[in-house]
């Protein structure tokens, strides 16, 4: 039998957990991920998301284990995306008199798209609320955290921000509370999961922590990862410093090669950014997947990128990193691109053109070399790195 997991009295974690979950939309999850929802015990049932298809019998499971599910008065959806809603039809064929509560209007839309327009909703907007009995839950609306139609959901009797996407992880684990688990890991998987997902919709992450300032929060229980409850203001300041996207004095240097010789370039920029005394990374994208990588742009001021030519334009493995990047939309960078060639230097001018487009400063133009990099040329291209980086300073 699996079990419900109490968060606070009457409200118990009925989610699901996806050990084996390795890859989410292009971004990789090596530690699995879970699928939260909430369970409510007041005068009206609640449940407070549901799953992603195939997890359903999870779900209804651990519910079963504190009520019959048929006694289920309310649903609500934080969100439409099928990793939140996707076990809706489930729940409803089990408690047939439930009303589903969603944003108005974009919520209400979105679920009609996915399960058909006889749905039982009641759309809310931001402010409105709904007396459970001895609760009385708040919804505040959160577009663009990452959809349009995200919401939270606040109990101000439990002090619970029920966040649905903002502040998770992708993340299973045998226990559900940050302090099981262990500040450092929860935090690198949760700033993971921001520069995969979240990072685009900064802007709206800054207007969604407004919203939710005032709120007195004992816990933030989120729909993917662990639980926040002993460290709350943590993720919030993160979650400020990362939406801000004010980057660190950090660099990462990221490439393909195919001789060596754009690799040999790559070294020397990072033994040019180590001799400043700059911090950073160096990634060969034939061994580093890009998720990992954007992981490390989301702090990075300075982005080297290198490819040589291949066919007339740059490697595949450097055009997917770089159109993952550009999606992900990253601000206030400086770009670097370099790479070698041998009769045209497309691989890195394409290199050049995409970072530009990515709106990055670009004070050290396209740094190239022709077929096999000599000792006088690399040491020359260390030089401009070390002198371009003083005068930035």
């Amino acid at each position: 039998m699996l079990r419900a997991v109490p968060v606070k009295p009457d409200v118990y974690w009925v989610g699901s957990i996806d050990w084996n979950e390795r890859n989410f939309h292009g971004y990789t999850t090596e530690r699995g991920s879970t699928y939260n929802a909430y369970l409510i015990l007041d005068e009206k049932i609640t449940l407070i998301d549901t799953s992603k298809p195939g997890f359903e019998d999870e779900l209804l499971e651990r519910i079963s284990d504190v009520i019959d599910p048929s006694t289920i008065d309310y649903i609500i959806s934080n969100h439409v995306e099928m990793d939140h809603s996707g076990a809706i039809p489930s729940v409803l064929a089990k408690a047939p008199n439930a009303t589903i509560i969603t944003s108005d209007p974009k919520g209400a839309q979105g679920l009609k798209a996915h399960y058909g327009d006889d749905l039982p909703l009641m759309p809310v907007k931001t402010g409105d609320t709904l007396p459970i009995g001895k609760r009385t839950l708040t919804f505040v609306h959160t577009p663009m955290v990452h959809w349009p139609d995200n919401m939270v959901t606040y109990s101000p009797y439990d002090k619970i921000l029920f966040s649905n996407d903002a502040f998770g992880q992708h993340f299973a684990s045998s226990k559900h509370f940050d302090d099981e688990v262990g500040l450092p890991e929860v935090l690198a998987q949760a700033k993971k999961y921001y520069a995969n997902i979240v990072m685009p919709y900064s802007r709206n992450v800054q207007k969604a922590l407004l919203a939710v300032a005032d709120l007195d929060i004992d816990i933030i229980a989120p729909a993917h990862g662990v639980i926040w409850r002993s460290h709350v203001d943590e993720i919030i300041a993160n979650y400020q410093l990362w939406s801000s996207l004010e980057p660190d004095e950090y660099a990462i240097v990221v490439y393909d090669s195919m001789w060596h010789s754009t690799e040999a370039m790559a070294l020397q920029i990072a033994e040019a950014f180590m001799e400043c005394g700059i911090p950073m990374r160096l990634f060969d994208l034939k061994v580093n997947h890009i998720s990992d990588i954007m992981t490390e742009v989301l702090s990075a001021k300075y982005i080297a990128v290198g490819s040589p030519t291949l066919n007339m334009t740059y490697m595949p493995t450097v055009a997917g990193f770089l159109c993952y990047m550009r999606g992900l939309a990253p601000k206030g960078r400086i770009g670097i691109p370099f790479g070698s060639y041998g009769w045209a230097p497309a691989g890195p001018n394409q290199v050049a053109s995409v970072l530009e487009g990515c709106g990055f400063e670009m004070p050290f133009g396209t740094l190239t070399h022709q077929w096999t990099e000599d000792e006088d040329g690399l040491d020359e291209l260390h030089k401009a790195i070390v002198e371009g980086l003083s005068s930035l300073h």
